[in-house]
């Protein structure tokens, strides 16, 4: 007799730890979907559910629903005030992130003395949600701290002494968002000496700085980010030498790639090459039907990059993407504060 009511108690705490488990990827599935427009993360978080309704089919269905009594449900009359509130849709998702994550290992647990395999699924869920969780919360915060970031300029160091504070000074007076510092030719010593003179330059002012591929040296010069291409880093072992604050962007080539950066926790993507370039020279060009794949997906901030220029930027706002990294026609130009100025214009206008 006693083995029957235990048998009971557990597919009620299982059925009820289902329940909300589903609920809690249902609410977050909605704000990804409809709040935040994010269709890889929404449909991320629809796999999961289904997933969880497939892991069940393990459990005995009758066994579920006999078990569930929730007018004896001492539990539905504990209730405490902060269920009640919340500070915004965030706040909501936060607290349904955390919701599943307890329902799901509440499910591994006592799944354990119904089902191994029921709670071995349930225990891959549970990661999977938590590398969900990461994408989420890096895209909201991303977001917030790139709102008005459109137009990113890549330089390297000048040919002649005095060029390099010369362009600097333009871009930062033609209010660029953000520089990345890119130049193949110097050594790492002359990496840090010229980002720290970068550092010292945008102090103060809206304009940010990027160290390109070197983790270490964006540290070291005190960058705040670092960008990655295919075969640098990875997101997580930069992550460990940049620390949390600093942003990390990554470089894509097709769909696929922007998908994984966004799991792998970047603050933002560069899609490319849009155009052929002169700068850097690639295979193939993906080109504008990356724009609007990645733009159709995915809301993390994202650059199209590559031969942007004022002739073929509207071909890029028409493809989706309202920010765009550039080069060669600021760098190249005459007069490199004048076309910033020019571009950015473009930028904020539809």
């Amino acid at each position: 007799m006693e083995s029957t009511k235990l048998q009971s108690s557990t597919y009620r705490i299982l059925d009820a730890s289902l329940n909300r488990a589903a609920e809690g990827l249902r609410v977050i599935e909605d704000f990804l979907r409809m709040s935040l427009g994010d269709r890889y993360l929404s449909e991320s978080a629809k796999q999961l559910r289904h997933q969880l309704t497939e892991a069940a089919r393990y459990l005995d269905a009758h066994a579920r629903i006999a078990s569930r009594d929730t007018p004896n449900d001492v539990g539905c009359t504990i209730q405490t005030d902060s269920e009640f509130t919340r500070d915004s849709t965030e706040d909501v998702v936060h607290s349904n992130l955390a919701r599943v994550q307890q329902s799901l290992r509440t499910l591994e647990e006592y799944g354990k003395t119904v089902s191994v395999e029921f709670s071995k699924n349930i225990e891959q869920l549970r990661y999977r949600t938590y590398t969900l969780e990461k994408a989420v919360l890096t895209t909201l915060v991303s977001l917030k701290n790139l709102t008005e970031t459109r137009l990113y300029v890549l330089i390297d160091s000048g040919q002649e002494p005095g060029d390099f504070d010369d362009l600097v000074k333009q871009l930062i007076q033609a209010e660029v968002d953000l520089i990345q510092l890119r130049d193949k030719r110097l050594s790492d010593r002359q990496l840090v000496e010229a980002g720290l003179r970068l550092s010292e330059l945008t102090r103060g002012t809206e304009t940010r700085w990027i160290m390109n591929d070197r983790a270490d040296l964006a540290v070291a010069a005190g960058a705040a980010g670092v960008h990655l291409g295919q075969d640098d880093l990875a997101v997580a072992d930069a992550r460990r030498i940049v620390g949390a604050a600093m942003m990390i962007g990554v470089s894509t080539h097709n769909l696929d790639q922007a998908r994984q950066a966004v799991l792998d926790g970047a603050n933002y993507i560069g899609v490319g090459p849009v155009f052929p370039s002169k700068t850097k020279q690639f295979g193939s060009h993906p080109g504008l039907e990356l724009v609007r794949q990645v733009t159709q997906e995915i809301q993390l901030p994202a650059f199209a990059i590559g031969g942007i220029d004022q002739d073929n930027i509207r071909l890029v706002q028409a493809a989706g993407l309202c920010r765009v990294a550039a080069h060669q026609c600021i760098v190249g130009s005459n007069q490199p504060f004048q076309a910033a100025v020019d571009l950015k214009s473009m930028l904020k206008s539809p």
